[in-house]
């Protein structure tokens, strides 16, 4: 009686557990960075966008701070930011989403925005078609 009372009360405790912390098996590596690739790069493109929109954020930016430009306005892109989370969690566990975020995602986001955003801010000469005032100044007018 009471191996059978064990027995139903490991079944229990088995099929009330959550489908996460049943799963022994992790997803394949491929088969998550493709579901997790676009969702990061739907992230990451909101946050350059709109770091780009917004004059204190660009301000971090030009300063090389790109985590604090980025946490200026990171709300906005607050819907990219959850599906990404929510589908880490799928993939990996509970709680893993915030994880991911917070540290590979943050290292990632620091990179991307430097290398998508430096160039725009870089100051670069710009040819003119237009001679240069002294050498207008300087010429005799034909007659």
């Amino acid at each position: 009686m009471k191996a059978l009372t064990a027995a139903l009360l490991a079944v229990a405790v088995l099929t009330t557990l959550p489908a996460e912390a049943r799963r022994s098996v992790r997803p394949d590596p491929a088969a998550a960075e493709r579901e997790m690739a676009p969702l990061r790069a739907a992230a990451t493109d909101c946050f350059a966008d709109t770091v780009m929109a917004n004059p204190a954020a660009m301000r971090h930016a030009r300063a090389g701070e790109w985590y604090a430009a980025a946490g200026v306005i990171g709300f906005l892109c607050r819907p990219e930011v959850d599906a990404m989370v929510q589908t880490h969690d799928r993939l990996f566990g509970r709680g893993t989403g915030q994880r991911y975020f917070k540290a590979a995602y943050a290292k990632h986001l620091d990179h991307a925005l430097a290398e998508r955003l430096q160039p725009l801010l870089e100051r670069k000469a710009v040819a003119s078609a237009e001679p240069p005032a002294e050498k207008t100044a300087t010429e005799e007018p034909a007659n």
